[in-house]
């Protein structure tokens, strides 16, 4: 990677795996300048995974699309974009397992997620069924 400050190439000195959100943290420093700084890998599902439809048409995973529709039934909550990151990626690590050569049923998906939000909050559980039901 290339330093963000001058452009030239950087070392990583610090790298911790987290486990929760499978992401990599780590802390970069130039070897030019001097300059330190932190960058956050992860993977890129939607290149990865495609989501088949009931119609059996598949569709890139969008991590973006499973996060709005999350926040949209947590939005009565004074946290819900938090609470809507953190489900997302809870929804993300359930449904990894059921992925099988890079495809996902979007029932699974569906599923996961209603499972998820019934054990926050069971508002938002029933606001999120009746529109992915």
């Amino acid at each position: 990677m290339v330093c963000i400050h001058c452009g030239h190439n950087t070392q990583v000195v610090n790298s911790r795996h987290q486990i929760r959100t499978n992401n990599v943290w780590r802390r970069r420093q130039c070897v030019n300048c001097g300059a330190t700084f932190t960058t956050t890998e992860s993977a890129a599902y939607g290149a990865s995974w495609a989501v088949q439809s009931s119609s059996g048409a598949p569709t890139p995973f969008s991590r973006d699309k499973l996060f709005l529709s999350l926040y949209r039934s947590l939005q009565h909550r004074k946290t819900a974009v938090d609470d809507a990151a953190a489900l997302t990626e809870t929804v993300i690590k359930k449904v990894s397992a059921s992925v099988t050569n890079g495809v996902i049923k979007a029932g699974a998906v569906t599923a996961a997620a209603q499972v998820a939000l019934n054990r926050f909050d069971k508002a938002a559980s029933i606001h999120y069924q009746a529109f992915h039901a």
